[in-house]
């Protein structure tokens, strides 16, 4: 799977756990914490 189609497949993966938290507010904490973390190191990786 090439980069584009892996942050797209992230991305619906996220969305689809921020679904499925339904409010709970420690899980869409820790969703919100592991985006930070990915973006970090995507930004890491393209330097």
């Amino acid at each position: 799977m090439n980069n584009k189609d892996d942050q797209t497949s992230k991305g619906l993966n996220q969305i689809m756990e921020i679904i499925n938290a339904k409010g709970d507010e420690g899980e869409l904490k820790q969703i919100v914490e592991t985006s930070k973390q990915d973006a970090n190191q995507r930004k890491t990786d393209e330097k």
